[in-house]
């Protein structure tokens, strides 16, 4: 990999030709999504939270996530963005000394949103712009480039408007975040009105309802990269649901006969290995 594996990630972030960050659960399910063209890998705070047998939102703590985040560092040959939830820190100080420890186990960047988990409600508008200029000031200090998103979640969370989101953000950038990142933000309308509202890049959210937005209708209207979030591993306890209602409640095991092959699989784990090895 790149020394300097914050420049390549920086690289990526083009305004209308976005990139899609491609959230992993584990080192396998990173290395296959990067073994299929993924140039960036991040990790999803809900899908490691599944595989820990935990709800979403504020159940992990700040080591679990820097040692899953590790691991998925070293499984892949391509940068790798840690999904921090809210920094693991209610504090300005404390979202920095995160900051500090994911650029130490090899993360090519963060995202950090401005939700006081584990409750849905946002922090204040002045404490959450507080924390991403701390945290800012952190990624200035580092010997080398780390890329810092700064989420506006409360639309996403029921709460507050897009307007609210859009001040948030604006101040974000303004404080020096490298991106910023409004999931959900009500239609593509909105998520227009998100990009013209600021110069840095803008993350989008393919899930949900945006799940059926193209990347080149993301592109037309600014986007500079697209993450799929907690999306893709729900598809994949999808499957386990519906097969294992069909087992256990009526003996039926066809769905079983349609799953992936395992010599593509390996082919694919085996190519990441060679990379990384």
């Amino acid at each position: 990999m790149a020394t300097d594996v914050g420049a390549r990630f920086r690289a990526l972030h083009q305004r209308g030709n976005p990139f899609i960050l491609a959230n992993a659960w584990d080192a396998g399910s990173a290395r296959v999504l990067a073994g299929l063209g993924a140039e960036a890998i991040a990790t999803s705070s809900s899908a490691h939270a599944f595989t820990l047998g935990r709800p979403d939102m504020g159940h992990v703590s700040r080591e679990e996530a820097l040692e899953h985040a590790e691991a998925l560092v070293r499984a892949v040959n391509v940068p790798v963005s840690g999904d921090f939830e809210n920094g693991f820190a209610q504090d300005p100080d404390g979202v920095a000394e995160t900051v500090r420890l994911a650029f130490e186990v090899g993360l090519a960047g963060i995202s950090i949103e401005d939700t006081d988990l584990p409750s849905p409600k946002p922090h204040a508008r002045d404490l959450a712009i507080d924390r991403i200029q701390a945290a800012v000031a952190a990624t200035r200090a580092l010997p080398r480039d780390f890329v810092l998103v700064a989420r506006a979640d409360g639309v996403m969370n029921g709460q507050y408007d897009l307007s609210e989101a859009i001040a948030r953000v604006q101040a974000y950038e303004a404080a020096g975040a490298d991106c910023v990142y409004v999931p959900m933000p009500g239609d593509m309308r909105a998520q227009a009105e998100v990009c013209a509202a600021v110069t840095c890049p803008v993350n989008a959210l393919a899930a949900g309802r945006f799940a059926k937005v193209t990347r080149a209708e993301f592109a037309q209207v600014g986007v500079a990269r697209i993450s799929i979030g907690g999306a893709l591993a729900r598809l994949t306890q999808a499957a386990i649901l519906d097969t294992g209602r069909a087992m256990f409640a009526h003996g039926d095991f066809s769905a079983l006969s349609g799953g992936a092959s395992g010599a593509e699989i390996d082919a694919l784990l085996a190519s990441q290995a060679e990379v990384t090895s």
